[in-house]
This record gives C-alpha cells, structure tokens and sequence, in this order.
C-alpha cells in the first residue's frame, strides 16, 4: 500500500525539488503546501495519510502545524525535517513532538531513501503508539562531533544559548530567567568554553557564538 503524503515546506524551491524527488522513487506524493492555509485547506480536501514537514516552517511553526494536524487525524504519520540534530537549540522538548513522529535531519537529505523510508515508518509507529524518534541523527562524523559537544550542554546552557542568538543581553536573559545579569554572563562564558571558542577582543563573542549557533540549525531563510 502506498500511503497518501502531503508535503508542507514554505522553501518553494525545496519543496517542488523535493516532491519530484519522492515522486520518482515511488512516494505518493498527493499535495504540496508553503503556506499554512494551503497546508490547512490541502489537508481537509485530501485527507493524508502522512504529511512530511519542514519544522522551521513558518518561523519554527511546523511542530506547532503537525499537533494541530494531528488533532484532526489522530492516526495522521508525522515526518519531520530539521537541520538541527538538538530539538532544545529550537527551543523544544520531546514532549513537545507529536507520538511516533519521524525526524529526519536535512543535512542527509541527499539520501532521500532515509526520508522515503520515513514515510510508512511514522504510520506503523502512530499505529504502536511509540514515542518520536530520530532517523538519522547519527550518519556522518560532523552529527557526531556536534552531538558529543551539545550532549555536554546543559538544558539552562542549551537555552542560554538559544536567547543570545535571538539578540537578547545577558540583561535581558537574566529577566526572563529571573536570575542575575553577573549567572548569566558565567553561563555564556561556559558555553563559549564548551564550543571552543575563545575571548578574542578582535571578534565579538556573541556573534561568534550566534554564528555557531546558526550553523547547525540552519540560516534563515527569510
């Protein structure tokens, strides 16, 4: 049986090359989306059995699109594409994944039978009401080397982390972590540790660690 998948990616280049891609290796592939009410209207009107999501859509929206789906389909499959092996670097916990959810990283989208596998893969583990699960996380050295260094991350520091990309001071972090601006600051000079980047007064610290930082969850798009 081949399952009825729509496609949800607000990268239109990304998403019709992808489609074409999946159709060719055999994906029935119904329906493409780039906006959530294409997605919504899309969904209703085809009835998916999958939807393959982007979860940087719509600003980091597509966590937020898949559990609405799902309320809708309750036996809806789930695959998720990320180019962020970390969920907390988005801000988001597994908890926060809808069940049996399949992530896949964009980094091996190359191989797109990882992605077509996917596919039937989230059916049968909504079906075994399983938890989310990575597919690839650990495919090539540089996953494994970035994964060796965020498992030393701490949730605080993985957060911290998170807010000085977002262009938040320590003062600002400190207020929303109702902790002081002098914790917030040891915080960040332990991450910088940690991501091996040095005090240098000839470069910014903070840019240095957003650039580290936007590297692996993937630059923005728009």
């Amino acid at each position: 049986m081949t399952h009825r998948v729509l496609l949800i990616n607000d990268d239109a280049f990304e998403l019709t090359t992808l489609a074409e891609a999946m159709r060719l290796r055999g994906v029935n592939v119904v329906g493409e989306a780039h906006t959530i009410g294409a997605a919504q209207n899309l969904f209703r009107t085809l009835r998916p059995e999958v939807v393959v999501i982007d979860a940087h859509f719509n600003s980091y929206g597509g966590i937020i699109l898949a559990r609405a789906l799902r309320k809708e389909a309750e036996k809806l499959g789930i695959v998720l594409t990320t180019a962020c092996p970390d969920l907390r670097l988005l801000g988001l916990i597994e908890k926060d994944i809808p069940a049996g959810s399949q992530l896949v990283l964009k980094r091996t989208l190359a191989d797109l039978n990882i992605l077509c596998l996917a596919v039937p893969a989230s059916v049968k583990a909504i079906a075994g009401n399983e938890k989310m699960q990575w597919v690839n996380r650990f495919t090539s050295p540089n996953e494994k080397s970035f994964l060796a260094i965020a498992a030393m991350l701490t949730d605080i520091q993985a957060e911290t982390l998170r807010l000085v990309a977002s262009g938040m001071s320590n003062g600002e972090i400190g207020r929303q972590r109702y902790v002081s601006e002098k914790s917030v600051e040891q915080i960040v000079a332990r991450i910088a540790s940690l991501l091996g980047i040095a005090p240098d007064r000839s470069h910014n610290l903070r840019v240095l660690m957003t650039n580290e930082y936007n590297k692996w969850i993937g630059s923005p798009r728009h």
